[in-house]
């Protein structure tokens, strides 16, 4: 059975194994520094940088996401950038990053962000699939989420997608 719940700081080498996983599965694991302490003083200090949910799949950890908060200078608003989703191989075709990505579109709903971003790398097709299918569009108390997209050649990472919140 599937649960999300938020990080605590006790998460940190939790959280840093499946960084350095997830920078292995990119081809990334070259950049990663991240270690356990920098994860609990940005995570979970007097001012966190972030914050953080896990996916447990019958108590196990298989995933997490870890998103903050941005400012929009045209908006005048605030949302949520998802920095990383990811789930463990072994653990995948289960709907879990569905979960997680709707578990965060809750969040930055429930708080009141104008939307929710997030890059794709350009190479990984699986993720760009998955973002791209039109099932993927999630309604809240009858308003609807859109993604849409923005050109590749403005963000180097690959294409930007955003979940618009509207009425």
């Amino acid at each position: 059975m599937l649960s999300i719940r938020p990080a605590t700081v006790e998460d940190a080498a939790l959280l840093t194994a499946m960084i350095h996983e997830f920078a292995a599965f990119e081809h990334l694991e070259h950049e990663v520094g991240i270690t356990a302490e920098d994860i609990a003083r940005d995570g979970f200090g007097p001012r966190p940088k972030f914050r953080a949910v896990i996916a447990q799949w019958n108590g196990e950890p298989v995933g997490y996401a870890v998103f903050f908060e941005f400012y929009s200078s045209f908006q005048g608003r605030a949302g949520l950038f998802l920095d990383d989703i990811f789930v463990r191989p072994a653990f995948r075709k289960h709907g879990i990053g569905t979960a997680l990505i709707k578990h965060v579109a809750g969040i930055a709903w429930s708080e009141k962000y104008f939307c929710m971003r997030w890059e794709v790398l350009d190479w990984n097709k699986q993720a760009i699939d998955f973002y791209n299918n039109p099932a993927r569009h999630f309604s809240k108390n009858g308003s609807r989420l859109s993604s849409s997209a923005t050109p590749s050649r403005q963000r180097p990472r690959g294409p930007c997608k955003s979940l618009l919140f509207t009425a």
